[in-house]
């Protein structure tokens, strides 16, 4: 007998076991899992009344409303592949997501539809609103999958070359869905979890939606994030947890100190990117929340290390790899092989587990250099302590050879957010004729402060060769969807 999963079934046990519970909140709207998942099957019925096959890919286009869940679980339901496109891509952009992953149909919210709709005629493909996706009769139950077959291809952020779609299997999704519920967590059918995060995002979509269903618990959408209304919905509706990236914990910690109300949080789970120590230790004065700060990528699901209550918690760090997922450190100069360097030094991190993707579609080249001996090669420098702790010191693409040293942005970046007069900074490298590349920062200021003075606070608090020799000033970094800093914006900028 061939064994079945399914992420479509992350919906349908609570739908059974808890059916009056609420599920989602959206606004007025109050969506129980029994009325999610009949909505959730009559959507799938009209998908497979337009010609959606098992194993047929659909991307959606969709904010943080309720139509994002309700669609995405009716594609998984009727054995389709869920090509989740990033909001803010411009119709060639699309055009390629949808060229590139195959998909046979577009499902484009209403605020996203011209540009969806643009792109969907260059390929051919019908673009719909999916509140449109209506039928007589919901489907009895989800179509049969396979473990490993596909549920959903992500697409890179393309920082080398054009966005890879990465597949991802039923398997992945629904083990990491299990694995951050249950073991790294403990996330109960009492809780309520803000869904700040973009939906269409593999941290927001296994963390946020997927992670809460699996344990029958509540999601909160925020479909577009400001620190203060997050911090006036958690209060309003009782939420306590809540999931977000450094950039994020930043306003909140503002917000906060403007707020008549704080919400009364469990715990936090910060990742996508490095989160500054002083950051940490102000939210959770603030708060009175402890920060689980982790790490993770597209391709492994995402989660591959966070720091876990139960084995315990250091600050600094991304934590432990969480349950069936190994993470170590090899050596980034030797590409066909992974060669494992000495606990304490610094190289490349690569995972295998239960996570890690199927492949980039349509592109085996980059899948054999992703994947070697059974390893995921990240791309991120990091380094491990005695105690198995990563901690993630930058992507090895953004690390700045200054003079022959190693100056890895995150630590300076870290050193910098401590100056009183820094709200935000970013650190980048920049061609240099005499050491190669020279260390620049962009400081959001918070109040007046000058160059010579961000330089001269530098040099008291990291190495001589990694102070920035140039400091730009911005009123705002430029952030992507999901409240990233883009660099790469930065070094077109200032090279």
């Amino acid at each position: 007998m061939t064994a079945t999963l399914s992420v479509a079934s992350i919906l349908a046990e609570p739908a059974w076991r808890v059916p009056d519970k609420v599920a989602l909140v959206e606004g007025e709207q109050r969506i129980s899992f029994a009325e999610m998942w009949r909505q959730v099957r009559e959507q799938a019925a009209a998908l497979i009344e337009r010609g959606v096959r098992p194993g047929d890919r659909v991307a959606l286009m969709c904010p943080n409303v309720a139509d994002f869940p309700r669609a995405y679980y009716a594609i998984l339901a009727a054995g389709g592949v869920v090509v989740p496109v990033h909001l803010l891509l411009s119709a060639d952009e699309v055009e390629h997501v949808l060229r590139d992953s195959g998909a046979a149909l577009l499902l484009a919210h209403p605020m996203v539809a011209p540009v969806g709709e643009a792109a969907a005629a260059r390929v051919g493909i019908p673009s719909i609103d999916p509140k449109s996706l209506v039928a007589g009769e919901p489907i009895p139950t989800f179509v049969t999958r396979g473990p490993l077959d596909p549920a959903v291809i992500f697409y890179t952020s393309g920082t080398t070359g054009r966005p890879k779609g990465a597949e991802l299997t039923h398997l992945n999704m629904v083990m990491c869905a299990t694995v951050n519920t249950y073991d790294a967590n403990h996330v109960t059918a009492d809780d309520i979890a803000l869904g700040a995060l973009p939906l269409f995002h593999v941290f927001g979509q296994t963390v946020s939606l997927n992670s809460q269903w699996r344990a029958g618990a509540a999601l909160v959408l925020l479909p577009r994030f400001s620190a203060e209304a997050a911090v006036e919905l958690m209060v309003a509706e009782g939420v306590n947890i809540f999931h977000g990236v450094p950039t994020m914990f930043v306003e909140l910690i503002k917000a906060g100190r403007a707020a008549d109300r704080l919400p009364r949080l469990r715990f936090c789970i910060s990742g996508g990117a490095s989160l500054p120590p002083s950051v940490l230790e102000d939210f959770e004065a603030g708060y009175g929340a402890p920060v689980l700060e982790g790490y993770g990528l597209s391709e492994t699901s995402p989660t591959v290390t966070v720091n876990q209550p139960l084995l315990g918690i250091k600050p600094n760090t991304v934590g432990l790899p969480v349950w069936g997922v190994n993470a170590e450190i090899a050596d980034p100069a030797v590409a066909d092989e992974i060669v494992f360097l000495p606990q304490g030094e610094v190289g490349e991190v690569v995972v295998r587990g239960h996570n890690v993707f199927e492949r980039y579609i349509g592109n085996p080249e980059a899948t054999a250099a992703a994947v070697v001996d059974g390893w995921f090669r990240t791309g991120d420098l990091g380094v491990k302590d005695a105690d198995g702790f990563l901690s993630i010191v930058g992507r090895i693409k953004e690390m700045i050879i200054r003079g022959g040293f190693n100056v890895y942005p995150t630590e300076v970046e870290a050193a910098l957010l401590r100056h009183p007069r820094v709200a935000q900074v970013a650190v980048i490298g920049v061609p240099d004729e005499k050491y190669g590349e020279e260390v620049v920062a962009i400081v959001v200021p918070d109040g007046e402060v000058t160059a010579a003075e961000i330089i001269d606070y530098a040099k008291e608090h990291v190495a001589r060769y990694k102070y920035p020799r140039r400091v730009e000033f911005l009123d705002q970094l430029p952030l992507g969807p999901t409240h990233k800093v883009l660099k790469r914006e930065l070094k077109e900028r200032y090279l």
